[in-house]
């Protein structure tokens, strides 16, 4: 029987049959461009099953779900299809050993706003593909506003089967006065049956809050809210208000407020029920660093781990309870600092047991953390998903991220560091052509990563790994403005710091050029997002240093930009981060195309809701006008991630031989 669905906003969800998985002749940019095969993974509480997300045409995707016991059909089973047109499907995770909670999304072009809008769903579907439920708030006729957030589950509840605690979006309607009305408002947490959708408010809605936190036994412990300090009108200010309860109350106590762009202030991520305490980030010396802040009435604070030289990263959790065993760091390398001695063991044991002793990540575990779910990668493997079962201590191997490129030769990638203008050291990698030793006369790419709040970390990325099975050298340079690096390396982000981003990003081709790894009629730059707003910018600030600009999703103009946001509550947010003066025009390459004097190619989603499709139109029409070889190259149904995999090969194609051309090849 075919299992139907319709969500709130009108996505059809389906069952659909698996695909062949013949495999075609070796094409580079179809197996560098396609979606990786398993774009989420996760473990059942008894560990006997796995349920994963699987791309098929275009944005679609279906979960499947395979037995782990012994004697097992080897087939996974597919129970949940999305078209991608546009309900797509993020990953599912369990809330029974029989029960699965998936989150779906979607762009839509809004008429209204005339702008497409994502918005996210929340669904549950039994293993078997049975009784699919939509879990998030239903909007109807008379719902005043349009709801775009689908809520998230802040506890798995693993002592309860198929309940979770979510938060959920509420909107008042107009039967409002009537005893079917409702002036309700806000995000609330709501309990909620999986199965029979009976439904229990644990927090009522509210509408400054962002966020709640529960201590992973059902009591939500933190609040965090929207704080009015700066704000103008329904203007969200940016700052942030932290609120506790303690163990035997009900009352909100102040935790701490985090202010601004620099984040000034603790922000906590996690709490631990049996210390009664919550982890959390604050900057230390300009570095965030993590502390844990106790819950008991007293705010003890406790430096756990800092770094002199870069910000600590993300927590690593395990478990349905999310155990917090350990935080990570990234300088040149990715590295784990660990709070737990015997997890720390364990990982290191895992890691030389398999081959190159690849990076590791615990991405699940069942309910006793007795079966761990890991995933292996390293810059020149994608990545294989295995199972290890403690008790039996053994590791089996389960599915690659990426089959079509299994047995190819992948490049190899290294940490560099080169020296800006001005003489400070900048960070990056280099990633060489499969077999290369000695690099010289290469042609070679530039690729600054987006955000600009973001920065490139070592490892696999499918993007700079297809570039270099075409011959190039590619260097990926965090420049300033990235994150990761403390306040002093940030300055003031990549757009009010323009100048000295795009000066380092300048400088790392002119390094290409002095080390004779390429020569100056051989570099290019390719950039997506930010990376692509870098790779106009450095054509406009510096014509001379690369002969080919490929933007990808680019912002083009920071005051049309900035300007995008006047009728959303973030608009004093990014007026700041963009900032008022002569670099807003300086710094829209856009409004200076006439100074690029090298061919551009441009690529673009039209529901792009991160960067309008309209920033690289008008970078279009004013490169026709200054007489600026180009193109613009669109599609009309993709978003900011050009996340299709024909979409992503026909761009590695295009700009292949788009380089080819420009670069004389």
């Amino acid at each position: 029987m075919s299992l139907r669905g319709t969500l709130a906003w009108g996505l059809l969800l389906t069952p659909i049959p698996i695909l062949s998985t013949a495999a075609p002749a070796f094409d580079a940019a179809k197996a560098f461009g396609a979606r990786p095969g398993i774009e989420h993974m996760s473990l059942s509480p008894d560990g006997m099953s796995i349920a994963y997300v699987a791309p098929t045409t275009g944005q679609g995707a279906v979960v499947y779900v395979q037995s782990l016991a012994k004697g097992a059909p080897l087939a996974s089973k597919p129970i949940l299809g999305a078209s991608g047109k546009p309900d797509r499907l993020a990953g599912c995770d369990w809330v029974s050993n029989q029960r699965l909670v998936c989150l779906v999304y979607g762009a839509v072009f809004n008429g209204a706003l005339l702008e497409p809008l994502e918005a996210t769903r929340l669904i549950a579907i039994n293993t078997d593909g049975s009784k699919m439920q939509l879990l998030s708030t239903k909007e109807n006729a008379f719902t005043r506003g349009i709801q775009l957030g689908g809520g998230n589950v802040v506890d798995w509840l693993p002592d309860e089967d198929n309940a979770v605690l979510m938060t959920r979006v509420y909107l008042p309607d107009d039967h409002t006065g009537s005893h079917i009305g409702s002036t309700k408002k806000g995000i609330a947490v709501d309990r909620v049956d999986t199965q029979t959708l009976a439904v229990r408010t644990i927090e009522q809605p509210r509408e400054d809050v962002v966020s709640y936190i529960s201590d992973g036994r059902g009591i939500i412990r933190i609040v965090c809210a929207r704080s009015r300090r700066g704000a103008i009108g329904n203007q969200d200010s940016g700052n942030l208000a932290y609120y506790y309860r303690k163990t035997d109350s009900r009352d909100w106590l102040p935790l701490g407020e985090v202010v601004g762009e620099d984040s000034n202030g603790f922000t906590p991520v996690a709490v631990d029920h049996d210390a009664n305490l919550a982890y959390g980030y604050k900057k230390l010396d300009g570095r965030l660093a993590l502390y844990t802040i106790a819950l008991d009435g007293s705010l003890k604070e406790e430096l756990v781990y800092a770094r002199p030289d870069v910000d600590v990263g993300g927590l690593s959790q395990i478990g349905r309870r999310h155990r917090v065993v350990g935080v990570t760091y990234s300088d040149d390398y990715s590295y784990y600092h660990f709070l737990d001695p015997n997890f720390e063991r364990l990982i290191a044991s895992l890691a030389k047991a398999l081959p190159g002793q690849p990076s590791l990540r615990v991405t699940d575990s069942n309910m006793d953390e007795s079966k761990l779910l890991l995933r292996a990668s390293g810059d020149s493997d994608p990545g294989v998903f295995y199972l290890f079962d403690k008790k039996l201590r053994q590791l089996q191997p389960l599915l690659p991220v990426r089959s079509e490129l299994q047995g190819i030769k992948l490049a190899s990638v290294k940490p560099v560091h080169y020296q800006a203008t001005d003489g400070t050291l900048i960070p990056g990698y280099l990633t060489l052509p499969p077999g290369t030793d000695t690099p010289k006369g290469l042609p070679a790419i530039v690729m600054p990563h987006g955000g600009p709040g973001a920065r490139y970390y070592w490892g696999f990325d499918w993007l700079a790994q297809f570039y270099a099975s075409r011959g190039f050298a590619v260097l990926q340079p965090n420049f300033r403005g990235s994150t990761g690096y403390g306040d002093d390396f940030f300055k003031q982000n990549g757009f009010r710091s323009w100048p000295t981003a795009i000066g380092d990003v300048l400088d790392a081709g002119r390094w290409l050029v002095a080390q004779g790894i390429t020569s100056p009629d051989k570099l290019a730059i390719v950039g997506w997002s930010y990376g692509g707003y870098a790779a106009l910018q450095a054509a406009v600030v510096d014509p001379s240093v690369f002969k080919a600009v490929i933007a990808i999703a680019p912002v083009t103009d920071l005051a049309e930009l900035k300007e995008g946001y006047r009728n959303w509550s973030n608009f004093l947010v990014i007026s700041r981060e963009i900032g008022e003066g002569p670099h807003v025009r300086e710094g829209s390459p856009a409004l200076n195309a006439a100074k690029i004097k090298v061919p551009v190619l441009l690529f673009h989603g039209e529901l792009d809701s991160n960067v309008p499709i309209r920033q690289s139109k008008e970078m279009n029409d004013h490169l026709a006008a200054a007489g600026v070889p180009h193109e613009l190259v669109t599609w009309p149904d993709l978003d900011h991630q050009l996340d299709d995999s024909a979409a992503r090969a026909e761009m590695l194609s295009k700009s292949d031989g788009f380089l080819r051309r420009a670069l004389g090849l």
